[in-house]
């Protein structure tokens, strides 16, 4: 095995007398340092003096050919004018060539590399053998070693870009889990998977199987910005049908592209990259396509790159549609919740009780709801939970005379594990639960002074502290009271904190009983029956 630092003392200078067995060690030396390093021109520059020694020449040389011009890659020794002809009829056979001063073998046979080794020579005739076996001998080594250092290279410059997209995927693929909506999550979608993989334009086609087509967005050059095409149309439609990822080129592929969708968007397809866009149990949610690459074709990285992408596009796709789906239901349960808790009546008390709840519902303000047993009192408070923006927010109804003084804390407020006995695990309060909605405090007045006083700092505040916990949590829940008794009497009697109903009571609703509005008995009776009929299905 070679030393770390490579020698080349023990070969014999004239080279004529080299065997296998001796150019053998030498190989394996210049392989090994070649294994060790990652730039060619550093392995050049590190291996020629030692090779121009062991040649008995005074000049060595690796030159490259461009475009008819010959380039100077590596050289050592007393510079000299390159033999031009002596160069070009060594790379037109592959084979190494000499004379009176010059020996030149190709590094690399049969490869689009046109790259030489030359060593110069003063010593006329008697060296032409010698420097041409030499080089023949030489040039292949290095070039093995060249080609090995740079194919490293490429492989790591390969795998630095490939850990950068995928870093980038990842970085857009987190911006997607934030996107709600589906139109806008689309549009999102092109505009990373063009700036990502350089391309012109972007499309995610979505498969609608019940009509056998293809629904392209975002779609330019299109009204509403969708594009309908039969599921079997071109490179989509072949995606579609095999699962398989396409690429296509309109110079090798023209009868492939779909003019027709060129034409209906006044487009002129160059080159084409199409992957399937499955969900994770391997449903087919349509394709994922890009136009046109800005600078010359799609590659087989490109084509990695966009099936990663379109993995994490099905992933929020399905969430933003699954998230879709729950509004709409949750949107369609609060308008049924809504229309079952219509205040029914068209008595004056009832139509201004109506006219007031229509007029705070969509503020903010706190509102204290007094009346009678069974007047309806939760009725209104959901009624202006439903009529107000939080009507898409939970309701969350708080009997607070059912609920035992020790227990009001942990029960409103929530606690933290352990912060009692029997308390195995975080549990949220009622605040914590009605987060963005509506907190319905019924029988208000039965809440112990003690309860009272923490109640009313979370008001003030917006802040409120899980029982065992230290850290402060916000919360924007909408308190609406119910009371069956005079709270203002109460607070005379010193038996309801004063600033509590002053923070309460900053708008009243009187609930009148059903004795003062005999002409809704016939209306609430109609209601009730026709209720029962639907229970029933009668």
């Amino acid at each position: 095995m070679a030393s770390e630092t490579p020698r080349y003392d023990g070969f014999e200078p004239d080279l004529a007398l080299w065997t296998c067995s001796e150019l053998a060690p030498l190989a394996a030396e210049l392989l090994w340092k070649a294994s060790r390093i990652d730039d060619a021109d550093d392995f050049l520059i590190g291996t020629l003096p030692g090779l121009l020694k062991m040649a008995t020449a005074d000049y060595l040389v690796v030159a490259a050919a461009h475009g008819g011009r010959w380039t100077v890659l590596a050289e050592t020794g007393r510079p000299r004018s390159l033999p031009v002809d002596l160069l070009a009829d060594s790379l037109d056979t592959e084979l190494a060539q000499a004379d009176d001063s010059w020996g030149v073998a190709p590094l690399h046979r049969h490869a689009p590399t046109a790259e030489l080794l030359a060593i110069h020579h003063d010593r006329g005739k008697s060296q032409v053998e010698p420097a041409r076996r030499f080089v023949g001998a030489m040039a292949p080594i290095l070039g093995q070693c060249l080609s090995a250092i740079r194919e490293r290279h490429a492989a790591n410059h390969r795998r630095d870009r490939q850990l950068d997209r995928l870093e980038t995927i990842v970085r857009i693929a987190r911006q997607w889990s934030q996107t709600r909506e589906v139109e806008p999550l689309l549009a999102d979608m092109a505009e990373a998977a063009t700036q990502l993989l350089d391309a012109d334009r972007a499309s995610i086609f979505l498969w609608d199987r019940s009509t056998k087509t293809l629904v392209g967005r975002p779609a330019l050059g299109v009204e509403n910005g969708e594009l309908r095409i039969p599921d079997d149309a071109g490179i989509v439609g072949q995606v579609i049908r095999t699962g398989k990822p396409r690429r296509a080129d309109a110079a090798a592929d023209a009868n492939q592209i779909d003019r027709h969708v060129d034409a209906a968007l006044e487009y002129h397809t160059q080159t084409v990259l199409c992957v399937p866009l499955d969900a994770a149990d391997g449903r087919r949610l349509g394709a994922f396509e890009l136009l046109n690459k800005r600078s010359g074709q799609f590659t087989e990285e490109d084509q990695e790159s966009l099936v990663e992408l379109a993995a994490w596009a099905a992933i929020a796709l399905e969430n933003a549609r699954d998230r879709e789906y729950l509004l709409s239901t949750n949107r369609q349960i609060s308008q049924q919740a809504a229309g079952e808790c219509r205040m029914i009546g068209e008595s004056r008390l009832i139509e201004s009780l109506r006219s007031i709840v229509g007029r705070v519902a969509d503020t903010d303000l706190a509102v204290l709801i007094q009346g009678e047993n069974g007047t309806g009192k939760e009725v209104v408070a959901r009624s202006i939970h439903y009529q107000s923006r939080r009507r898409d927010k939970p309701f969350i109804p708080v009997n607070c005379a059912a609920i035992p003084d020790a227990l009001a804390e942990s029960e409103l407020f929530g606690h933290e594990k352990g912060a009692f006995t029997d308390a195995r695990e975080t549990r949220l309060g009622k605040f914590e639960l009605a987060a963005d909605g509506t907190l319905f405090l019924d029988e208000i007045g039965d809440l112990s002074l003690g309860s009272q006083g923490k109640l009313l700092r979370v008001l003030e505040e917006k802040l409120l502290v899980r029982v065992g916990g230290s850290v402060p949590i916000h919360t924007e829940a909408r308190v609406v009271a119910a009371t069956n008794q005079n709270l203002a009497e109460m607070v005379r009697l010193k038996k309801f904190r004063q600033d509590l109903f002053f923070r309460l009571n900053v708008v009243t609703l009187e609930v009148p009983p059903l004795r003062d509005r005999g002409d809704d008995v016939m209306l609430l009776a109609h209601e009730f029956l026709a209720d029962f009929c639907r229970k029933a299905r009668r």
